[in-house]
């Protein structure tokens, strides 16, 4: 990809206009200006934004899937971007030359699909959940990866238009997991690189009301949309034993069981396993699709 012009797609539910706002002010002293610069009210009106910032106010909301792939078809539309770059609206970019170096980034490399940033706290500590690798004791590790970080993340608007955009159904909770996988079995890599910081606040995620309900629920698509059929029940298998082991709450329990049958209830889009050259990378990369 020679010279890739980079575009910004902010989604927000109109609660933090200060983070927002300190957002919007690190985009602008990037030292390498973005082309364009989208923000999404998902189902809430939009603040003020600064001059050249395009804002999408939306009646309702999407989730964060449906309300990406506005922003991602707005970018589209606009015929100038090359790579999307995903930032939560609570996050900031501490970095002045975050997109320079994405930049460079897909310069050098003509089959890369998706780069994730590191998420660190103010103190600069990453939670092992936002390494997105098994061995997470180490961080500052880079390398080639199966799956990326909502919070922060670069995608190739070519291989977007091969892939398809965020899976609308999922609404939240393991979208970025069901895009690499249709990323890699298409033959893009997928980079972690933690050189590229996303700064955000420390959180949990049960902080979302529907959490327990959606991990479920959206982990049982994975399965029905992209296993092969051999591997789904060991898949599943291995994540309700994790599940049962790492959650202390007996109401968090009943709605992980509920979201679980929910999943294997309902319809969840088109079924397009991925192949076994996919699932051998997968595994060459440390991460067997059955966890």
């Amino acid at each position: 990809m020679r010279h890739p012009r980079v575009g910004v797609a902010i989604l927000t539910m109109g609660n933090r206009p200060q983070e927002l706002q300190a957002l919007l002010d690190s985009v602008a002293k990037q030292d390498t200006a973005p082309t364009r610069v989208v923000v999404v009210g998902n189902g809430s009106p939009l603040p003020p934004l600064p001059d050249g910032v395009t804002g999408i106010e939306l009646p309702e909301n999407l989730g964060v899937s449906g309300g990406r792939n506005v922003a991602l078809r707005a970018l589209q539309e606009a015929g100038d971007v090359d790579v999307v770059v995903d930032l939560d609206d609570d996050g900031l970019l501490i970095s002045a030359d975050v997109f320079s170096r994405i930049k460079t980034l897909y310069e050098r490399d003509s089959r890369l699909g998706i780069v994730s940033f590191r998420i660190a706290d103010e103190t600069g500590h990453t939670q092992r959940r936002h390494v997105p690798r098994l061995r997470a004791s180490d961080p500052m590790r880079p390398g080639l990866v199966t799956t990326f970080l909502g919070g922060g993340h670069a995608l190739s608007m070519p291989m977007l238009e091969q892939t398809g955009g965020w899976p609308e159904e999922f609404f939240y909770a393991h979208e970025e997991t069901d895009l690499a996988w249709r990323a890699l079995d298409a033959g893009w890599k997928v980079l972690y690189e933690p050189a590229l910081v996303l700064q955000h606040p420390r959180t949990l995620p049960t902080r979302h009301a529907v959490y327990h309900r959606m991990v479920a629920r959206n982990r049982v698509w994975l399965a029905k949309r992209h296993l092969p059929v051999v591997l789904a029940p060991g898949y599943l298998g291995v994540w309700t034993l994790l599940t049962l082991a790492r959650t202390r709450s007996l109401g968090g329990l009943r709605a992980w069981a509920g979201g679980f049958r929910e999943g294997l209830r309902t319809p969840c889009g088109r079924r397009q396993p991925i192949r076994w050259a996919t699932v051998w990378r997968m595994t060459r990369l440390g991460r067997p699709p059955i966890i």
